[in-house]
């Protein structure tokens, strides 16, 4: 079966007026812009296309279809449409909620949906009565637990740890001396994670509670050191015992001198407010006279 591609169609080409005036019944006033061409899409049926200026649909495009009738002279409005164009920008395709969330966004009190199908996980074990069966699912697989991490769980984690800060090729494990295999604050891993992987407990170390491989390793290592320098010899201190600070004291200008009291000389009258010795009064600058006492102090007797 041959298709063939529609013809030109000289009546919705010269439709584009129309379709504007259309526009500018439905769209928001300045948003319709520049027209971007027509599309034949079948035989008498086309799509006209206008620049969208609206600053929330960059790249989307007006589209407003037209068809005639056999032999009609007169094109006729179908439908209008805003759709994206090849650089439109458009929002993300929607996610699940359980999909949505990635490593870190869990915070206080959030908590995941349960996953029956999460393939890192599977079964646990429980007792069977057979002592090495039980005693190794008690030590690799999680005695009495529902679920256990299954292999693809434990290489996912594995390959994360590795890769992560507490690996090899982190910056602080390439700038240390010594490794944490040979550290006396590792503390092997249970299971079979034990043969790569520990945990740091040394509290100066930046992996203190992290997991850590067994090449990892930090300046904080227990059994590495570094050199002491000797330290530079300091002269005896030198005490002046000629110097001298002389500081005001902090009193010294409040102290004030007594003011002196003027003395009317003989014959002058003191002025308003000066006082004059009067008789039995001593004179300033003068000793007081003496008072003469005669026999004793008790009255029936003198």
């Amino acid at each position: 079966m041959t298709v063939t591609a529609p013809k030109s169609d000289a009546v919705l080409l010269a439709a584009s007026d129309l379709a504007r005036s259309v526009l500018g019944e439905i769209a928001e006033p300045g948003t319709v812009g520049a027209h971007l061409g027509m599309d034949l899409l079948d035989e008498r049926l086309g799509m006209h296309w206008f620049e969208c200026t609206s600053p929330g649909y960059r790249g989307w495009r007006w589209g407003v279809s037209v068809a005639r009738v056999p032999r009609a002279k007169v094109a006729t409005v179908c439908e209008t449409n805003l759709l994206p164009g090849p650089d439109a920008v458009l929002a993300p395709e929607w996610l699940p909620y359980a999909d949505r969330l990635a490593p870190g966004d869990l915070g206080a009190g959030d908590v995941l949906p349960y996953r029956p199908d999460d393939p890192n996980l599977e079964a646990g074990f429980e007792a069977t009565g057979e002592e090495d069966v039980d005693q190794m699912a008690f030590f690799e697989l999680g005695l009495g637990r529902p679920r256990v991490l299954s292999a693809e769980g434990r290489e996912a984690a594995a390959t994360r740890w590795y890769d992560g800060d507490g690996g090899p090729s982190s910056e602080v494990a390439l700038k240390a001396t010594a490794r944490c295999t040979t550290c006396g604050y590792f503390l092997p891993m249970a299971g079979a994670l034990r043969v790569t992987f520990g945990v740091c407990a040394n509290e100066w170390s930046p992996s203190d509670g992290r997991v850590v491989s067994l090449d990892h390793g930090c300046g904080a290592h227990s059994e590495t050191d570094m050199e002491h320098p000797e330290p530079t010899p300091v002269g005896e201190p030198i005490v002046d015992e000629f110097a001298v600070d002389v500081e005001p004291s902090e009193h010294a200008d409040e102290v004030e001198p007594p003011a002196e009291q003027p003395v009317a000389k003989e014959g002058e009258q003191p002025a308003d407010g000066e006082h004059t010795a009067g008789e039995g009064e001593p004179t300033p600058g003068t000793d007081a006279p003496v008072e003469e006492q005669h026999g004793s102090d008790d009255p029936v007797t003198d």
